[in-house]
């Protein structure tokens, strides 16, 4: 049983998404943190897990298959986490395939909106290849605009050109994806909660309405430790988990080179001296599916 409160990272993503490590390079990565127990996230996908699955020696870190869902709904944007799922289950691949086709539809869209916006266009065999990878999203587009010249950063392609793109965008929703978590034997858990989407800031009464609305549909967790947070969110989401006795997890979000400054482990863990007993509770929950 895992033990310690500085080995186990339960977000990051692979190739499968947009990280830029393969499931390969990643588990030997993992090896050489020492990690006790870790988890592949990777959006709408779960393919890296299945790859790690079929790949992880008897003496490799423990390994618990994870999925991280875009989600959108009238209200806002969520990130939905999935851990300890069956990853043969019919629902929560119907729930993936659905990601995917929508993810696919906004690609398009996208190289679409910088062909006619700014004239940025690419040759056949690399649209084909964005087209051919698993789940390609801003990332993937920003790093060919950079290598054509019509930027000089991924960031600033992503922030100057991509972020402009202004059309009805289809999300799976919230409810979709826990149902899909759940029916497949997993746990559904709320990413960075005060994070949102990635760029929000979300606190006190606006938190507490969306993670009630979350677990109308039933949501388990809260991913109270990520690399982001500061020990003054993390206590207020592990007082909301505590308050309606949901789990806690903890993860760092790691990318590989698309988010540097992001570190395997790097979950904040380290900024309490013990686990909680929300943190135990999760890991018991899931021990028979490591």
């Amino acid at each position: 049983m895992i033990s310690g409160t500085d080995r186990i990272d339960l977000h990051m993503h692979t190739t499968v998404s947009d990280g830029t490590d393969t499931p390969e390079e990643l588990l030997a990565f993992v090896r050489e943190a020492k990690l006790g127990l870790f988890s592949v996230t990777d959006h709408d996908a779960v393919k890296g897990c299945r790859s790690i699955l079929a790949i992880r020696k008897p003496d490799d870190p423990l390994f618990l298959c994870g999925v991280e869902f875009s989600c959108k709904d009238e209200e806002g944007q969520y990130h939905i986490l999935g851990y300890g799922y069956d990853p043969d289950a019919e629902p929560i691949n119907a729930a993936v395939e659905h990601g995917h086709a929508l993810r696919m539809n906004k690609l398009k869209k996208r190289l679409a909106f910088l062909e006619e916006r700014f004239g940025f266009t690419f040759t056949p065999e690399e649209t084909n290849t964005l087209y051919a990878t698993d789940n390609p999203g801003k990332p993937h587009i920003a790093n060919m605009m950079v290598q054509h010249g019509y930027t000089e950063s991924r960031g600033e392609a992503i922030e100057k050109y991509l972020s402009q793109a202004k059309f009805p965008s289809e999300y799976v929703r919230p409810e979709e994806a826990i149902e899909g978590i759940r029916l497949s034997g997993g746990i559904p858990v709320l990413a960075h909660p005060c994070y949102g989407n990635g760029d929000q800031l979300i606190l006190g009464d606006a938190l507490t309405k969306r993670v009630e609305k979350l677990m109308g549909f039933g949501l388990l967790g809260l991913e109270a430790f990520y690399s982001g947070f500061p020990k003054k969110l993390i206590d207020e989401v592990l007082s909301l988990a505590d308050r309606f006795g949901l789990y806690v997890t903890a993860g760092s979000d790691y990318h590989g080179r698309n988010k540097p400054l992001i570190t395997i482990g790097d979950t904040g863990l380290s900024k309490v001296s013990d686990a909680p007993d929300a943190l135990k509770r999760f890991l018991d929950a899931v021990s028979d599916r490591i």
